[in-house]
């Protein structure tokens, strides 16, 4: 059912509207309010899908109205009804985030359409918000443990920003799910997000693929090609294993963040970019940098906020729901029933040496619920766990 709110305060238009739609669709819903006051006041107590609202009208115009709804539900479309003397205010409404005016006497096809279009549109509202709530549960940080709420506090001061974060740990503990919950609950998650593995990148080859190259800068470089941080302006760009990457790598990469410029491999062109930068490692940056192996300036630019999340050893207590979350995720993807372990088969998991962290515990819950019975026992445990 499609609700639909009309706010109108000349009784006869009102009583004509409710019946060109009520007899139009079953599936309206259709609603009066006689002034605006009593329209807002039905607004705040429930969400319509589409609000018609004249102009002219005691205690509180259709402009007045318009603004409280853009305040109260942003995302409920609201089509102005306007008189013959009203058509400039109208048009103007437009501009403050009316969906769209009919005139008065309202002309029935056009009046038909817009609705139609309107509640269309509030639908894909609804189904793209759907979607990216989706979107973000993918990456969804599980955990009750104090270590953990301190992260995802942490993310939620962080992620408004435009700091530079710097995220350590262990390999397998969830670095890049940081990165993207920071992306997904900061102001660019309509931006990309784009992830580089440093260490996956052969040295000769990083440059290229972060600030990407002119045709023959060098033997393959067939055409003109865009790196990393161009692909990711406007969003961000999350750089895995950082302490992996060469000097010459980092001087670029510590110029683009000072400048906010980078030029491609072969050109002196520089190309501005707008790129918020995340960056994760399992190395000891400080000791790296002592080392000579990393830049200590690249380091204080990367590492405005740092977040250190813990190996799997650190918080056993999240075990529990760890289990519970990939059992469930993984039987979704192999399109079987949600086998439940046992209190003393996650007892036990609860007491190995997780020395693989979380992607260890994904793969020993994924060959459980292969190779265990209906219900994963402590002897499925012991025999298929190979700790």
């Amino acid at each position: 059912m499609q609700h639909i709110l009309i706010i109108e305060d000349e009784a006869a238009i009102r009583r004509v509207l409710v019946k060109i739609l009520s007899e139009e669709s079953d599936t309206y819903s259709v609603e009066e309010a006689e002034d605006g006051l009593s329209g807002i006041e039905k607004i705040k107590k429930k969400d319509y899908d589409l609000v018609l609202c004249d102009i002219k009208m005691p205690k509180m115009d259709g402009v007045e109205v318009l603004e409280a709804v853009k305040k109260i539900k942003p995302e409920t479309p609201v089509v102005m009804i306007s008189g013959h003397g009203d058509l400039d205010t109208a048009v103007n409404t437009m501009r403050l985030g009316a969906f769209d005016y009919i005139s008065k006497p309202p002309d029935l096809n056009r009046l038909l359409n817009t609705v139609r279009i309107a509640l269309d549109r509030k639908e894909l509202v609804v189904e793209n918000k759907r979607l990216k709530k989706k979107v973000s549960k993918k990456y969804e940080m599980i955990g009750d443990s104090p270590a953990i709420g301190r992260i995802k506090d942490m993310i939620d001061k962080v992620a408004p920003t435009d700091a530079r974060v710097l995220v350590t740990g262990p390999n397998g503990t969830g670095k890049e799910l940081v990165a993207h919950w920071l992306h997904q609950k900061s102001e660019r998650n309509k931006g990309p997000m784009i992830e580089v593995n440093c260490a996956a990148i052969p040295s000769e080859l990083i440059e290229s693929e972060l600030f990407g190259h002119v045709k023959g800068a060098f033997t393959s470089a067939a055409k003109d090609r865009a790196g990393k941080f161009e692909a990711a302006n406007g969003g961000t760009i999350f750089l895995d294993e950082i302490g992996d990457m060469s000097l010459s790598a980092q001087a670029k990469v510590l110029r683009a963040l000072q400048e906010s410029r980078i030029q491609r491999v072969g050109s002196d062109k520089d190309i501005k970019v707008n790129v918020r930068v995340v960056a994760a490692t399992n190395k000891n940056l400080k000791k790296e940098i002592a080392d000579g192996k990393f830049r200590e300036d690249l380091y204080h630019r990367l590492a405005v906020i740092l977040i250190e999340v813990p190996a799997l050893n650190d918080r056993r207590e999240d075990i529990p729901l760890l289990v519970s979350h990939f059992s469930k995720k993984i039987s979704e993807e192999q399109g079987t029933a949600t086998k439940t372990f046992t209190d003393k088969a996650v007892k036990l998991l609860q007491n190995y040496d997780w020395t693989g962290n979380i992607r260890e515990l994904r793969n020993v819950i994924e060959r459980l619920i292969i190779l265990g019975g209906n219900e994963v026992s402590e002897a499925d445990v012991k025999s298929f766990a190979s700790k």
